[in-house]
């Protein structure tokens, strides 16, 4: 669980994040969306801790992230799986060395343990062995994605961070990556939060949704809730979409009466 209360932060003066307070829990993916601008990547960052906030508490479970020592703060990040916008992969190593890499720098497992842990990894993302020795400049977008969150996960993390995992994807896969990081959560019971702009993404796992206005929380609740909140400045947001918009019309219609 990742608890944070009364979150301000400033740029310059500029007041980004006003005093916000939420809860992400484990086991479900925990969405935080709103426009360009609104501070929503401002307070995932400020999570992950990469930005010191002015005032406010971020809890990790029962530490407190800003009154710890910087080693309490490192162990923490051994504790966090981080899927880029972008996948971020090595461009000179292999799939498997990718994936590899946190084991590397952050453990004493043996070879054969590492190699243990990657295939378990990937089987997870289900990439098959002879992807293995593949080269990011070899593979699909899609395929680049899942090798991210093999990678996110292969120090067997308690708390995931997806920053925009369906950017450049086409619907269908980026459909795929969603449920592949819904039921990773789940078997696995991370607390996940996904940074996202994808509508798509908010209706099909959006368990909990955090939508950040004008940095500030607009509204929170389920992919169920969301498209009947009554909340004006997140319609605004949502029904921008001629197809959502559409949605909420005809789920505002009474349904007609069949003659009989």
């Amino acid at each position: 669980m990742i608890e944070v209360k009364h979150i301000t932060k400033s740029f310059d003066e500029v007041k980004v994040l006003n005093d916000i307070s939420t809860r992400f829990e484990p086991g479900i993916t925990n969405l935080i969306i709103g426009r360009s601008g609104s501070g929503k990547t401002v307070l995932l960052k400020s999570i992950l801790g990469l930005y010191d906030i002015d005032q406010g508490e971020i809890w990790y479970n029962d530490r407190n992230l800003v009154e710890l020592n910087e080693k309490e703060r490192k162990k923490i990040r051994r504790e966090i799986g981080m899927v880029f916008q972008g996948g971020a992969l090595f461009d000179s190593f292999s799939v498997a060395a990718n994936v590899r890499f946190p084991l590397d720098m952050f453990t004493t497992m043996s070879a054969k343990e590492k190699q243990k842990r990657v295939e378990f990894c990937l089987d997870h993302v289900e990439i098959q062995h002879t992807a293995h020795k593949l080269f990011p400049s070899e593979i699909s977008g899609g395929m680049k994605k899942r090798v991210a969150i093999a990678r996110a996960i292969s120090l067997n993390p308690k708390y995931l961070f997806c920053d925009e995992p369906n950017s450049g994807l086409d619907p269908e896969t980026a459909t795929v990556i969603d449920k592949l990081i819904q039921n990773l959560t789940k078997e696995f019971h991370m607390t996940t939060i996904i940074n996202t702009h994808d509508m798509n993404s908010v209706i099909e796992i959006g368990e909990s949704v955090l939508f950040i206005a004008k940095g500030e929380v607009g509204w929170q609740g389920t992919h169920k809730e969301i498209l009947h909140s009554g909340n004006n400045k997140l319609n605004d947001f949502i029904f921008a979409n001629k197809l959502y918009a559409q949605l909420r019309e005809e789920g505002d219609k009474p349904e007609q009466k069949q003659n009989t």
